[in-house]
């Protein structure tokens, strides 16, 4: 049954970003254009989002006191905003203007076989590995000058 419903939220999220032109990167680079061929509205699929998840999030929290197959909710408890937040936050808004995909919008993309989206997915994937073998080397830095 998780596996049916984390495909049906899957094939809805593809279908979302679709219908967007999220998963063109050309219009998310004309996003960033702003002295030629400027295109506002992903302003707007980034409203609808903030609006569906404000109002979402309140709705779900309210009505259901465990998520349907996993045993409790789990969400951030930090709001420290550190280096690491920033500078995660900063690559990924150059990583998304430089080649016009986020993660969420090039995996419904990686089916059409374009060679672009694939560069773009094994850099995303090379760049998960180099931040946590960076995060594996920060801790045990941290833990030599500690002791």
């Amino acid at each position: 049954m998780a596996l049916f419903l984390t495909y049906l939220i899957g094939l809805l999220f593809g279908i979302g970003i679709s219908i967007s032109g999220m998963a063109n990167p050309a219009k998310v680079l004309n996003f960033f254009d702003f002295s030629g061929t400027w295109d506002p509205s992903l302003i707007f699929v980034m409203g609808g989002a903030l609006i569906v998840s404000f109002f979402g999030y309140r709705w779900v929290f309210k009505k259901f006191e465990t998520p349907a197959v996993e045993p409790r909710f789990v969400l951030p408890t930090s709001k420290v905003i550190d280096v690491r937040l920033v500078g995660g936050s900063l690559v990924f808004g150059v990583g998304w203007g430089i080649a016009g995909f986020c993660p969420g919008g090039a995996l419904p993309v990686l089916g059409s076989f374009d060679p672009n989206v694939w560069i773009f997915f094994v850099a995303l994937v090379a760049g998960i590995f180099a931040a946590k073998y960076m995060m594996k080397l920060t801790a045990a830095r941290a833990a030599r000058s500690a002791s």
